[in-house]
């Protein structure tokens, strides 16, 4: 009977065998970096004749400084790489900062990077518990990120997701702008087959987003980070949970990233959970008509009217709620001023508007005593005049909203065309209008 020696611990064994594998891939990778730029230094041309050597000397000057620029980096990085997966810790965050300026140059460079293993071990970097080394590996990964879609996978199978700190929230301004640049980038990957786990992004950027004292570049980048998640719609749960709908509507409100919230917004209503969240925040529908009346902002009048309409045709509840909160007159300036895909919501909006009223009176009003109604008698001559009467008041109230729309419209100014909305109110019926 053969003995067997006794196993080590599982992690002993699994950190050997880690070391070994990192390293036996570094070395062949370098291994294969160095045969190649051996054979691009054998193939050179037969040598030249001393009149063609004199003669070419100027050029040969030239672009013998290009090739010393280029083995320059090259050398630099293999320094770095090598650093960065044996060196100490002073020198690893030495590393990083190289591989960081390195990579601002080209893509070719980033490319060139990840292919020699730099982002596993930055990756490890960004979960330190010390701060600044945490922030040395952001900011490489940021420019490794940077226009490069494997680069951003890479960092994702390294773990980078897991290692992201809980409390984000709590740093200075500086690391979450760059925690939120590095997210950003990430997110992009929403928009593609690449399956991301969204779990644990969308607690980090809405931690950034309750932080105190928080820049419009920081705030933009989280922003813009939700709305990559929200295309997805397996990640509506997810957002709905975190309280993102309340996030959104809040800032909807700062026209700088009103845009992108709005947008997001309009993503996560298609959701039924979602539709549910902004029906019961106690900001709707007053927050949506607001952004209603930004006539400098096209893009933002046609998205809360869109998550309006979507609203409105599904609930009667929330149509009540839309006319009692003035919606009515900003949806009449929308349908008049507003671009024209704003200006067909606002006027499906109304149109759902006077259905619901329709819906109200009912085809049959009036006290009925079984199936006999009680009219008053009323004289011909009389009711003409109250006719009269009424056509006058409705007139009267729509020149009235036409003559606001009109101000808004021209800065408060501009006597001269409301004298031209009045001839088109006098010269309309109430029918042709949508309510």
């Amino acid at each position: 009977m053969s003995v067997h020696p006794q196993p080590q611990k599982r992690s002993d064994s699994f950190t050997d065998w880690f070391f070994a594998y990192t390293k036996l891939r570094f070395f062949t990778r370098m291994r294969r970096l160095l045969h190649l730029n051996g054979v691009v230094r054998n193939n050179k041309p037969p040598e030249k004749s001393m009149n063609a050597q004199k003669a070419g000397r100027n050029e040969e000057e030239t672009a013998a400084g290009k090739s010393e620029g280029h083995d320059g980096w090259m050398v630099a990085l293999q320094t770095s790489v090598k650093k960065l997966h044996f060196g100490s810790w002073e020198e690893r965050e030495a590393a990083a900062e190289e591989i960081r300026k390195l990579a601002e140059e080209d893509l070719k460079r980033r490319k060139k990077m990840a292919e020699l293993g730099v982002i596993p071990p930055l990756v490890a970097m960004a979960g330190s518990d010390v701060v600044a080394r945490r922030r040395l590996a952001v900011r490489a990964l940021v420019e490794l990120a940077n226009g490069s879609f494997t680069n951003k996978a890479l960092m994702v199978e390294a773990g980078i997701l897991s290692n992201l700190p809980e409390n984000i929230g709590d740093f200075d301004e500086t690391v979450r702008q760059e925690f939120a640049q590095l997210l950003l980038c990430i997110s992009s990957l929403a928009n593609s087959q690449f399956p991301l786990n969204s779990t644990a992004m969308i607690p980090a950027v809405v931690s950034i987003l309750h932080s105190n004292s928080i820049t419009t570049d920081t705030k933009h980048s989280c922003i813009a980070t939700l709305y990559n998640l929200s295309t997805v719609l397996d990640n509506a749960g997810a957002l709905i949970t975190a309280g993102v709908v309340t996030v959104l509507l809040t800032s909807s409100t700062v026209k700088s990233v009103s845009e992108k919230c709005l947008a997001a917004l309009g993503n996560l209503v298609m959701n039924l959970a979602g539709r549910k969240e902004l029906e019961q925040n106690p900001m709707m529908p007053e927050s949506l008509i607001e952004t209603m009346t930004w006539g400098d902002k096209p893009k933002c009048q046609e998205s809360s009217a869109y998550i309006l309409m979507v609203l409105a045709h599904q609930s009667s509840l929330q149509r009540r709620k839309m006319v009692a909160a003035g919606a009515v007159e900003v949806l009449l300036e929308v349908a008049l001023l507003g671009s024209p895909l704003a200006q067909k919501r606002a006027l499906r909006i109304l149109e759902l508007f006077r259905d619901e009223r329709n819906r109200r009176i009912g085809p049959h009003s009036g006290p009925l005593m079984g199936r006999t109604a009680v009219v008053a008698p009323v004289n011909r001559r009389s009711g003409d005049e109250g006719r009269r009467l009424m056509k006058k008041i409705v007139k009267q109230s729509l020149y009235k909203n036409m003559e606001i729309i009109t101000r808004r419209a021209n800065g408060g100014g501009g006597g001269g065309d409301c004298s031209k909305v009045k001839a088109l109110v006098v010269s309309s019926s109430s029918k042709s209008l949508p309510y």
